[in-house]
């Protein structure tokens, strides 16, 4: 039996491991994964390890994303452009890096009824997950995508690279954005269980077309104060647990080296998640 594992510090709030056996068992798959705590430093020691241990790969979290990409022998084309490598695949003596965040986020939107096509979309963050988000958004055909950020230089960057149009995070900016827009996404951790930080005001919110959809990658908690009020204005919802699955679900088919029954795997992700409730 080949095994898995998610890496991270801390990782014990991880949800992957339940996930993945729960996808593992439905597909029938010969593997088990598991979780393992790496610090930030030792991501190189732990490929090594992973590649002697008889890993046929694992998942990374922050902040092994950014280091994984100078230590794969491979990279996908989605990791290279996003910068970040969440899934590893050892084959042969062989590391091949990839990126299933992106996809993850575009299937999620899709099953939300948020397809992204041909859509005004307003980003929110300039970090990481903005970065695989703005990348997805304007690759599957967004109208226009406009991500605002604190540091608007930051946003800046982010735009200039894939084509976006970068903005201030001020109330009057995001009104006036959010206005022109179809979707908005949060990419920030405003809202996180654990995180301090909240919106200071959510009015942009009320100047949303009533047809626009509202999706933030957070699941934790799984209705953020920005879903709540989205909600309250009659906006349709989404949060990130379904980004969470579908990332899953291709990281597994990357490890498992063939195409599965996705449907499926999705369907036994979500009833283990369930019965964690």
């Amino acid at each position: 039996m080949k095994k898995l594992c998610v890496i991270g510090d801390p990782i014990h709030h991880s949800l992957s491991p339940v996930i993945q056996n729960a996808m593992i068992a439905a597909a029938g798959l010969d593997l088990t994964y598991g979780a393992c705590r790496v610090a930030g430093e030792d991501t190189a020691r732990w490929l090594t390890r992973a590649k002697t241990e008889g890993y046929a790969g694992f998942n990374a979290t922050m902040p092994h994303k950014e280091n994984l990409l100078t230590l794969v022998d491979e990279l996908s084309v989605d990791a290279a452009r996003i910068g970040a490598v969440n899934t590893v695949c050892i084959r042969d003596g062989k590391v091949y890096g990839c990126n299933t965040d992106a996809e993850g986020v575009l299937r999620a939107l899709r099953e939300a009824g948020m397809a992204p096509e041909g859509k005004r979309v307003l980003v929110l963050g300039a970090g990481g997950a903005a970065r695989a988000v703005v990348y997805k958004l304007v690759q599957a055909g967004a109208a226009r995508v406009v991500a605002a950020n604190r540091t608007v230089e930051r946003a800046e960057r982010l735009c200039g690279e894939f084509g976006a149009v970068a903005c201030d995070f001020s109330a009057d900016t995001l009104a006036r954005y959010a206005a022109q827009s179809d979707l908005l996404v949060n990419c920030t951790n405003l809202g996180m269980t654990g995180v301090a930080g909240q919106f200071a005001d959510l009015s942009f919110l009320e100047h949303l077309p009533a047809h626009a959809g509202v999706f933030d990658l957070i699941y934790s908690p799984r209705k953020t104060a920005l879903l709540a009020r989205a909600e309250q204005l009659g906006l349709q919802i989404s949060n990130g647990l379904d980004m969470l699955i579908w990332q899953g679900v291709f990281a597994l088919e990357h490890f498992a080296n063939e195409r599965l029954d996705e449907a499926a795997l999705a369907a036994a992700a979500r009833a283990a998640l369930e019965e964690l409730e």
